[in-house]
């Protein structure tokens, strides 16, 4: 028997910043999540001009590059 719990609201994104070799998102509980541009291959090829153009999609449950036609969302990023 499996059960879900869950407790509270879901994280969010806020805001994102980007390094050298990873991305940073901010959540909206406070906590900032640092992720290696090789998790996504898209991320990965793109531009650093690329990177900067995004959009957080469902008010912060995702976040969407329009240039490079990628999504991710922040549970899936939390689940790693």
């Amino acid at each position: 028997m499996s059960t879900s719990v869950r407790i509270g609201p879901p994280s969010r994104a806020v805001h994102v910043t980007f390094s050298e070799d990873s991305f940073t998102v901010q959540l909206s509980d406070g906590r900032a999540l640092s992720v290696p541009y090789v998790y996504s291959a898209r991320l990965a090829e793109a531009t650093p001009e690329q990177r900067a153009d995004y959009e957080l999609i469902g008010r912060g449950l995702g976040i969407h590059w329009p240039q490079i036609d990628e999504d991710l969302s922040v549970a899936g990023l939390l689940r790693g």
